[in-house]
């Protein structure tokens, strides 16, 4: 059990949150690189209420005590998601898929598009969360690591497995039981998001790059190589090449890392640590190769053929982003009603074919193909058997780990 106090924030927790919004995986896009744009000032207060408000300590022993339902009698939806995270119709003002949803059930979603970055969302939700207080929304998605901390709090509702059939037999092996919510008992994924590595095979001489130690070790890219300023994909992927599992790291591990990198550092093997801003670099050829997101890479392969990914042997990282629904949510029937319709197959090709970020629904394939073949074969968008296997996810940290993790992640970095 976590209680929720106020937390004073440290310097490197404080720099590493600022990296992210700038330029890192709080600003990655959804689809038009567009998520943070113009975001910077509410984020940074955002960062600023984590560590300043003095709200009552709060905590759960089996999570949330169940909010009246009022689904029955109000056949409404309140759902609060990333910008660019749904499909959207040829008029750019409809959105189709909840439209047919309502169709078929009567529910009216208010969707509204109020997640820019976690920290400041969470800052905008948490005074309502931390006494006991509804916070007018029904479902959030947000990030693996605050969903996680959600969770831990007793902030989100357990859900009901017979509301969600589809989502219960349809959700990816790679997705069914993070550390953080076993078994799926909490939350559901809307998309997956791979740290891979990216070349530009021109800037290479046509050379494939495939695996950490190549990025480390190989002399032809010494000097053109970037790994990201996000701590959990840069450590997570050097753990991997070292044989270490991400999902069970011990400090020992984690500080081997850090040792590893740093020599690559000091022999300027390793040009620069970057967020997304990496792809300008890595589409000229100034950087031959990296690790990078996925829904970057093929946000850049549609504009320069040049452009390769590859899946270490040794695996690769996968974030996510879930589903939630928050305590003294009005409507929980409602909203699982709603993550179980996404859950099927159709449905889910169709956000998955606006979105082109991982879907985390088996059996999706065939319903992709009918809408664009080259999305249904490409495994950045669905991972095939063999990629699905190698991913891994970062596991959860205590208070006290992500403090001394990040001040040395951020010597490391320079920042």
């Amino acid at each position: 059990m976590e209680s929720y106090e106020p937390e004073r924030l440290s310097s490197a927790q404080l720099a590493a949150m600022r990296r992210s919004l700038t330029n890192g995986r709080g600003a990655l896009t959804r689809r038009s690189l567009l998520r943070a744009s113009g975001m910077g000032a509410l984020a940074l207060g955002g960062i600023a209420t984590l560590g300043a408000c003095g709200i009552p300590p709060a905590g759960r022993a089996e999570g949330a005590a169940a909010a009246d339902d009022h689904s029955a009698k109000e056949k409404v939806l309140n759902f609060s998601n990333w910008t660019e995270y749904m499909d959207v119709g040829e008029d750019e003002k409809s959105r189709p898929t909840l439209a047919a949803f309502t169709e078929r059930t009567g529910i009216r979603v208010k969707y509204t598009e109020d997640i820019n970055d976690n920290v400041e969302f969470f800052g905008k939700i948490k005074p309502q969360l931390a006494a006991g207080q509804d916070t007018g929304r029904d479902l959030i998605c947000v990030t693996d690591w605050l969903a996680a901390r959600i969770i831990r709090l007793g902030w989100a509702q357990k859900l009901d497995p017979s509301n969600l059939p589809h989502a219960f037999a349809n959700v990816s092996a790679q997705f069914r039981s993070p550390d953080w919510d076993p078994g799926r008992a909490y939350s559901y994924p809307w998309t997956g998001i791979p740290t891979v590595i990216a070349y530009n095979a021109k800037a290479t001489g046509g050379r494939k790059v495939d695996s950490v130690t190549q990025l480390l070790d190989d002399p032809k890219l010494k000097g053109r190589v970037s790994f990201l300023s996000e701590m959990r994909d840069t450590i997570g992927m050097t753990l991997l090449d070292q044989g270490k599992d991400p999902g069970k790291f011990t400090d020992a591990d984690f500080d081997g890392a850090i040792g590893r990198l740093q020599k690559a550092v000091d022999k300027r093997q390793i040009r620069r640590f970057t967020g997304n801003d990496y792809t300008a670099d890595l589409s000229k050829g100034d950087i031959a190769a990296c690790i990078g997101w996925a829904g970057d890479i093929i946000q850049l392969q549609a504009d320069n053929p040049d452009i390769k990914f590859a899946i270490p042997a040794a695996g690769y990282i996968t974030s996510s982003d879930s589903l939630l629904v928050p305590a003294q949510a009005r409507h929980k029937t409602n909203a699982e009603k709603l993550i179980d319709y996404y859950y099927e197959p159709p449905v889910a090709a169709q956000l998955a074919a606006y979105i082109n970020y991982v879907c985390p629904v088996d059996g999706v394939r065939e319903e992709l193909a009918k809408i664009d073949e080259s999305m249904a074969s490409n495994t950045l968008i669905l991972p095939d058997k063999e990629m699905a296997a190698k991913s891994r996810s970062f596991r959860s940290l205590s208070t006290e780990e992500e403090t001394a993790y990040e001040e040395k992640f951020a010597k490391l970095i320079g920042v």
